[in-house]
């Protein structure tokens, strides 16, 4: 293990870490809500499709609604109850999506039972992957891609090193640093399943050097022999983005529009590496996830298991909010999202829940921003080497395609380095986001006009024909 490397990515930018209120607090379980809502979508891709039925009795682990398809993963009850609906339910990007309401057993032990294992050493890629996507394992870096889906090695593709994602650069958020020192014999239980699936020969656990305690204990834990080293980066963000994490570590760029898989390489966050060593040797699948709940407007802070589907108002009530309390984010401050109400359950997406106070943040409708004064900072913080200046002002004007087209918008993460560093706190990621939308939207819609051209018009009768029917 380096415990100083130089190794990182150009630009970036190094905001406060933010981390000593609950770095050194150990993973606590958290107690179940009078009610669960579990989400049919928590993940890019189809929602999973419900195969229990209103008032029909639980287990805690049982699966509850099935994979819909390859990009989509199956869902599971988060405590043993009862059904007591499926319906509409609130989520972070405002839209109402379809859970299924759980009231949990008030004296049930909540033992999860086991399942079916898959075992690492004597399965197939094919297996793996279909564990995977049955245990309902998606990024719980924050992405939520379905993991399964990353594993799956297209045609003509191959992998050489799989890269495990300790970073953590987000500011406030401390569950991964809390599971690789409390769950390391996890990690390593997941990494020969995702080197099978996908023929790695090689396994790279990146560590910022600001968890260097985190860094000892999995270097102490590496199996013998395996093929398994650790190597510690300077503290910066966004350091954690597998671009960011492939350049620093391999030298590699994967390319514009293109994706690790092009430059031989695959990355998975280090809490989804060690959830899949906790779930797949006891046949599980996942019902709970560590969530930091942290920030200036939390009063008990700390790292939590919390069962997937708990209200965002329990979490918050039963950890204590300053009175000050004005915004709350799911996620880190960076990345992350604010939310619009506090209905929203916990999903497996959600690696944070942060409290600001007035005192770090005023409402989002006193802030203000100003015109851009071409500083150039933007420019100098973008780990990828876009003109988020340019990009901004495109944005302002409408001018969507120009930015995917000239600027290469589609290529921008919304790591949010533009943003930070913006004297004149132009919110640039919020225009790259519905300048993507935009673009989003104009393709279905270009795309269902051409179908509608492509389908076949009934013929014209011949006139003479058509004649002699009206005659008859």
């Amino acid at each position: 293990m380096t415990l100083f490397s130089r190794k990182t990515f150009a630009h970036g930018i190094h905001p406060p870490g933010l981390k000593d209120d609950t770095k050194g607090l150990p993973i606590r379980q958290f107690p179940f809500a009078p009610v669960l809502v579990v989400p049919l979508s928590q993940h890019i891709g189809k929602p999973a499709v419900p195969v229990v039925r209103e008032g029909q009795e639980v287990i805690r682990g049982q699966c509850i609604a099935q994979p819909d398809g390859f990009l989509s993963v199956a869902m599971h009850a988060p405590a043993s109850g009862v059904v007591r609906r499926i319906g509409l339910t609130p989520s972070i990007t405002g839209r109402m999506t379809s859970g299924i309401f759980i009231d949990p057993f008030p004296a049930s032990t909540q033992e999860v039972p086991e399942g079916t294992p898959c075992d690492a050493a004597t399965a197939n890629p094919e297996e793996i992957v279909a564990a995977i996507q049955q245990a309902g394992v998606v990024g719980l870096g924050g992405a939520g891609f379905p993991t399964h889906a990353k594993l799956k090695m297209p045609e003509g593709k191959s992998v050489d090193t799989l890269l495990v994602n300790g970073a953590e650069c987000e500011p406030y958020l401390t569950t991964d640093h809390r599971v690789m020192l409390e769950h390391s014999d996890d990690v390593f239980a997941g990494i020969p399943y995702l080197m099978r699936a996908t023929g790695a020969t090689r396994t790279i656990i990146g560590v910022e050097a600001n968890k260097l305690d985190a860094a000892a204990v999995l270097n102490a834990a590496i199996p013998d022999g395996a093929p398994i080293t650790v190597e510690t980066l300077p503290v910066k963000y966004p350091q954690g983005a597998e671009k960011m994490l492939i350049k620093a570590l391999l030298g590699r760029e994967v390319p514009s529009g293109g994706f690790p898989l092009d430059v031989h390489a695959i990355c998975t966050n280090v809490t989804t590496t060690a959830e899949i060593g906790r779930l797949l040797p006891r046949g599980l699948g996942i019902q709970e996830r560590v969530v930091t709940i942290g920030g200036p407007g939390i009063k008990n802070k700390g790292n939590y298991r919390v069962p997937i589907g708990t209200p965002l108002r329990f979490v918050l009530e039963w950890a204590g909010m300053e009175e000050n309390l004005t915004r709350v984010f799911l996620g880190g401050p960076m990345m992350g999202q604010a939310v619009s109400s506090l209905d929203i359950p916990i999903t497996k997406g959600s690696s944070g829940v942060i409290g600001f106070t007035s005192c770090e943040s005023s409402p989002l409708n006193d802030s203000k921003h100003y015109p851009c004064i071409r500083c150039g900072y933007c420019v100098d913080a973008c780990p990828i080497f876009l003109n988020p200046s340019q990009l901004g002002l495109l944005a302002e004007n409408g001018e969507y395609l120009r930015m995917s087209e000239d600027f290469h918008l589609m290529d921008c993460f919304e790591c949010g380095c533009c943003t930070f560093v913006c004297p004149s706190h132009i919110q640039l990621v919020q225009h790259f986001r519905i300048a993507k939308a935009a673009l989003r939207k104009a393709k279905v819609e270009a795309k269902a006009k051409d179908d509608a051209k492509d389908e076949p018009k009934p013929k014209d009768e011949p006139k003479a024909e058509a004649k002699a029917k009206m005659l008859a």
